[in-house]
């Protein structure tokens, strides 16, 4: 595979990088210093913000350290889409991503790593009367609030979860991912999908999605974001907009929380293998790419964003992706 890595802008993607890393550590400091950890009473508040970190390194990078000749806008993927079809990846962004979510919570059952109530959802059950919500079960059926929940996760909690997630993908998808490109889009896709999961160290080293394995959840956690990474950069890559992307990582963190709505009452399972974080929930998302690598549809074709990196190239690189062995 021929790559034009004289093309790379590494004082942008080293500066993106480590601000981005910096910025997550400085925000999740207060967990670490008052050994509290996720106990600690602003840990949501602190996560929340630490999801902005990407997207703050983006903009001082593309601001300040190394500004992109066609500006920070086209730079980051900030129009809608490109092409005639370009609405269908926001539908599939919105719908296909939970389906996935919830398909994958039912493949962990499925293998025996989880075991679920789907009759008389007696975990959530038991939840609810934990959190003192005994009357609301008085006045409706089970069956009813987690049908309200499942829909609310399809419907409005990509809307209510989009200002965070962009917070993330104006960085990974927006500015990283194309900025990785002249390494040829499988790369650029795996690379950034790895620095991604890596970024939530801080975090995960305290127990969070993993908590019965801190520090092989570092390494999960990679892998699931490597995968699903490349789902999210290919619909940055087949639109050229930074918007699908972040559309189904809202839609993602919006379902994600659905395993305890299924579990049986009584019942645990490990994060690591089960759920939508576990091996087991990998099993979907990889099918799908390897449905998209046989359709042809990865690498995208026509990338947007490798036609601007096209048409900047120097005669030697524009040669190898003309040929199309950069876009492999």
């Amino acid at each position: 595979m021929s790559t034009s890595t004289s093309r790379l802008d590494m004082k942008g993607i080293v500066s993106f990088t480590l601000i981005a890393y910096g910025l997550a550590w400085l925000i999740a400091s207060p967990l670490w210093i008052s050994g509290q950890g996720l106990r600690h009473p602003l840990a949501l508040p602190l996560m929340a913000g630490m999801m902005f970190a990407p997207s703050i390194a983006a903009l001082i990078v593309t601001r300040f350290i190394s500004r992109p000749a066609e500006g920070v806008r086209a730079a980051l993927g900030m129009r809608l889409g490109k092409g005639r079809r370009w609405g269908w990846y926001w539908l599939f962004a919105w719908l296909a991503v939970p389906l996935i979510i919830l398909a994958s919570i039912m493949v962990g059952a499925a293998l025996g790593l989880i075991t679920l109530d789907l009759a008389g959802f007696s975990g959530y059950r038991a939840l609810l009367e934990q959190a003192g919500a005994g009357a609301t079960l008085e006045q409706l059926p089970i069956q009813a609030l987690v049908l309200i929940q499942l829909a609310t996760a399809f419907g409005i909690a990509p809307l209510i979860n989009a200002i965070p997630a962009l917070g993330e993908e104006l960085g990974w998808r927006g500015y990283l991912l194309p900025q990785l490109l002249p390494l040829g889009q499988w790369p650029a896709l795996l690379i950034s999908g790895a620095i991604w999961g890596l970024w939530h160290a801080p975090v995960i080293l305290l127990g969070y999605n993993y908590p019965q394995h801190p520090q092989l959840g570092v390494l999960l956690m990679v892998g699931f974001c490597m995968i699903w990474g490349v789902i999210f950069g290919w619909l940055r890559l087949a639109t050229g907009s930074v918007w699908p992307a972040m559309l189904a990582h809202a839609a993602l963190n919006g379902i994600a929380g659905a395993t305890v709505l299924l579990l049986q009452a009584g019942t645990s399972y490990d994060t690591a293998l089960a759920g939508p974080l576990g091996l087991a929930g990998w099993i979907l998302p990889l099918l799908l790419i390897g449905l998209l690598a046989a359709a042809h549809r990865l690498p995208a074709r026509d990338a947007p964003d490798a036609e601007r990196d096209l048409q900047g190239a120097s005669p030697a690189a524009e040669t190898g992706l003309l040929s199309g062995h950069d876009l492999r």
